[in-house]
């Protein structure tokens, strides 16, 4: 069977793996960590920001079954690509891909994510330009990323489906409401 890879962060990667665990097309869904400058990072290292790693997870699917912009529309369905943590920093949120041909598709979707709340400007005679609204306060800014794989580390074991290993655990994510929407099993 023929499976492509592509990897995305935001979040909680424990979230993460489990929605897309459960996607149809979806093959396989691992936590770890992407982009590390360190050689096997730790979920501690990670955390505190001692790797320049991500937290996020490795999907394998088959494109036959799903393709890269249903899984785009997912990940941005549960995660903000326009939030910053409760500090004001910026959460490690995005795609990486290590196939050349993903990249036009994930460009063109980033860019329409970075576009999507820049109302464009209208003349004096009700004609609409494609300038995006220079008052940067009345925009959102997208902090997710679109960058080339570097390397990806699975996560230890015991973060890999964490959440099926631990029911109780509070998320974000209304698993409920994505079943109802028939968007996961």
């Amino acid at each position: 069977m023929y499976a492509k890879k592509i990897y995305f962060a935001g979040g909680n990667f424990h979230e993460l793996q489990e929605v897309f665990s459960r996607i149809r097309g979806v093959l396989s869904a691992t936590a770890g960590y992407i982009n590390s400058d360190a050689v096997a990072p730790s979920y501690e290292k990670v955390a505190g920001d001692m790797t320049g790693a991500a937290m996020g997870i490795e999907i394998s699917y088959n494109p036959k079954e799903i393709d890269l912009s249903t899984l785009l529309d997912i990940l941005f369905a549960v995660i903000n690509p326009y939030c910053r943590d409760e500090r004001g920093n910026m959460y490690r949120s995005g795609v990486y891909y290590c196939d050349k041909e993903d990249e036009v598709i994930i460009e063109f979707y980033m860019n329409f994510l970075r576009m999507r709340y820049k109302a464009p400007a209208v003349t004096a005679a009700n004609v609409t330009v494609n300038d995006p609204c220079s008052d940067n306060k009345a925009v959102y800014k997208c902090y997710a990323e679109a960058v080339p794989l570097h390397n990806f580390y699975p996560a230890e074991k015991k973060h890999q489906y964490y959440l099926r290993k631990n029911p109780r655990t509070k998320t974000f994510i209304d698993f409920l409401r994505l079943r109802e929407l028939d968007i996961i099993t």
